[in-house]
């Protein structure tokens, strides 16, 4: 069980560093307040943190 604990620990500081280079700081932030929203259950927090992410993934696009 540790094993799997320390794989998803990796994979997610790794997910996170990957944002940060793509996408700055305003990908961090979209990206917890995605998370935050998720666990506090609140739609508005976690709706906020997708429609940031969204934009920055479409930026280039537009």
């Amino acid at each position: 069980m540790p094993v799997l604990a320390l794989l998803c620990a990796v994979f997610v500081v790794g997910f996170e560093q990957v944002v940060q280079w793509k996408f700055g700081a305003a990908g961090i932030v979209g990206l917890l307040l995605l998370s935050v929203g998720i666990k506090a259950k609140s739609p508005a927090v976690s709706s906020a943190g997708a429609v940031l992410l969204a934009v920055l993934l479409a930026g280039p696009a537009l």
